[in-house]
């Protein structure tokens, strides 16, 4: 509640407020050129680092995880066309 019988603005009032706000905030001045080219560059930079720091899989590691992952799709291929076979002649079975 206002206190000392201050009034307190209205919802469209504080709407034409941030309107204003952004307003001032969108003609703030871009950065220039060679700003954003000395930021790409810090950021290659930081990015370059922080890949050094990643453990990498080996190539025999890597073949081994795909082919599990292979051989899931493989199986989860097998198992959903099973279950659609079967719901589809349940289907069948309800319609004809």
């Amino acid at each position: 509640m206002a206190k000392n019988n201050e009034v307190q603005p209205d919802a469209s009032q504080r709407a034409a407020d941030k309107a204003d706000s952004g307003r001032k905030e969108s003609s703030a001045k871009k950065p220039g050129l060679m700003e954003r080219i000395s930021s790409f560059k810090e950021f290659v930079i930081l990015a370059r680092n922080e890949l050094r720091k990643v453990s990498w899989p080996t190539l025999k590691e890597t073949r081994k995880t795909s082919l599990v992952v292979l051989g899931f799709v493989a199986v989860m291929a097998i198992l959903l066309g099973l279950v659609d076979l079967i719901l589809s002649g349940i289907v069948r079975f309800i319609l004809y």
